[in-house]
């Protein structure tokens, strides 16, 4: 029974949809991406409005912590200074994936627990992920051609050895997948366990929707930390020289060395 309730409550790729130019779009879910894209433009007029340089408000706080604590420190310690650049990426992926899960928290089905939701979380179904995760590891790529221009792109693709060539290639492209099975697996396996847990003490604690849905909420954070974790990871393996370290390894033991040398002379 409980198996039963749970297929009736979460389906996954069933969704109201229409045809456009021989394409089929998922009404449902283009109406969840539209409404928080909506609501971050908001957010981002009103952080304008408010913005100050005296001492911040409670929203400006917010956005200050996400920015310079969060985001900012993970790009400075994994990239250096010259991961600056990729502050504004970390910060919009993140805040555009939370408000896409968290956009799953309003209650906007007609008939609880038995309609859908008019605006589920766009990143509930699978293709918004997969977008997400092609356009970063788009992004990565250009980066990393950008910083290692042709020949270094080329030639990193047979690091440390020739006939790693092969596995390497194929790491590259099951990377989009990975990264979208992370955000859509989880999300859907999050959701069902907490549909399941509901089901199971629906009868002992009444209306579980109230209790579950700030776990909801956690799940939601917690998924937009990790793709913003993973985009940084990412462009972080992109911009990397091998080279350069192994030449700064080379002058490390020289130096020590050289060292030696002098002193036992």
């Amino acid at each position: 029974m409980t198996m039963l309730y749970a297929a009736k409550t979460i389906h996954v790729g069933d969704h109201p949809h229409f045809g456009l130019f021989g394409l089929t779009f998922d009404t449902d879910i283009a109406m969840s991406t539209a409404l928080a894209l909506a609501i971050i433009i908001f957010m981002g007029y009103r952080l304008r409005k408010t913005v100050t340089d005296g001492v911040p408000g409670k929203f400006q706080l917010i956005w200050e912590i996400l920015l310079v604590d969060m985001v900012g420190d993970l790009v400075k310690s994994s990239l250096g200074d010259k991961g600056k650049r990729f502050i504004p990426l970390g910060m919009t992926v993140f805040v555009f994936v939370l408000v896409s899960n968290w956009i799953g928290f309003l209650p906007t089905a007609m008939h609880p627990g038995q309609s859908g939701e008019i605006f589920p979380a766009p990143t509930s179904d699978v293709n918004l992920p997969l977008a997400l995760a092609l356009f970063v590891i788009v992004w990565v790529h250009i980066e990393s051609l950008r910083e290692r221009h042709l020949g270094g792109y080329i030639k990193h693709y047979g690091k440390p050895a020739g006939w790693l060539t092969p596995i390497n290639l194929i790491e590259e492209v099951t990377k989009p997948i990975t990264l979208t099975l992370r955000l859509f697996g989880n999300l859907f396996s999050g959701g069902l366990i907490i549909v399941v847990v509901a089901a199971l003490a629906s009868k002992a604690l009444g209306p579980f929707e109230v209790i579950w849905k700030p776990f909801d909420l956690a799940i939601g954070l917690i998924q937009a930390y990790i793709f913003m974790l993973l985009t940084i990871i990412y462009l972080d393996m992109a911009t990397s020289h091998e080279d350069e370290h192994e030449e700064k390894h080379e002058k490390k033991k020289k130096i020590k060395s050289t060292a030696v040398l002098e002193t036992s002379q």
